[in-house]
Order: structure tokens, then C-alpha cells, then sequence
């Protein structure tokens, strides 16, 4: 009886230290796995930087063609005050009407000749 005691004790140690041992290397296999999500996840924090970086550099671009067509669009808006208030003056007395009348006129057959041509 003693004898099966000792094989008894003898097949349960080895159990025991085989979850231990099984223990042991879940938890390195746990920490590698660990290591390799750490990795995987500092990569995309990188990309997410690059790409946050790459955003904030377009839209410093954009904003910098915003400002040009701005002022662009503020020259023109002077240019075209001054055109208007032109063609006002000339609009004042009879004969520029008349002349007025002829210039827009050959403009609009050299349009009308330009597009048929086309």
C-alpha cells in the first residue's frame, strides 16, 4: 500500500510542477504577446502622427491659397469698381452711348464669329 502512496505522490508532483512549468511559460507567452500588441500599437500611433502632421500641413497650405485668392479677389473687386464707374462716365452723354453701343456690338458679333467657328 505504501508503495502505491509513493507512485501516487510521484504521478501528482509531476502534474503539479507541470502546471507550474505550463504556468511559467503561458505567462512568457502572455508577455510576448504583450510585447508584440505594444509594437503593433506604437507603429499606429506613429502612422496616426505622420498622418495628423501631413493634415495639419495641407490645411496650412490651403489656408495660405485662401489668403491669396482673398487679396486676388479684393484687386479684382477694385479693378472692376474702377471699369464700372468708367462706364458710367461714358454713359453720361449721348454720343458715348452711341459709341458705347457700337464697341459692345462688334464685341458681340466677334463672340458670336468665335463661337460658330468653334
Amino acid at each position: 500500500m505504501q508503495d502505491f502512496r509513493s507512485h501516487r505522490a510521484a504521478l501528482f508532483d509531476g502534474i503539479e510542477e507541470g502546471a507550474i512549468r505550463s504556468s511559467a511559460y503561458s505567462s512568457q507567452i502572455h508577455e510576448h504577446e504583450n510585447d508584440q500588441a505594444m509594437d503593433s500599437l506604437h507603429d499606429r500611433v506613429s502612422v496616426l502622427k505622420r498622418l495628423t502632421g501631413d493634415i495639419h500641413d495641407e490645411v496650412e497650405n490651403h489656408n495660405r491659397m485662401l489668403d491669396r485668392m482673398g487679396n486676388d479677389m479684393d484687386a479684382s473687386r477694385g479693378f472692376l469698381s474702377g471699369t464700372v464707374d468708367k462706364f458710367k462716365m461714358v454713359f453720361e452723354t449721348k454720343a458715348s452711348r452711341r459709341m458705347a453701343t457700337m464697341v459692345a456690338s462688334f464685341i458681340a458679333v466677334f463672340f458670336l464669329i468665335y463661337y460658330l467657328t468653334k
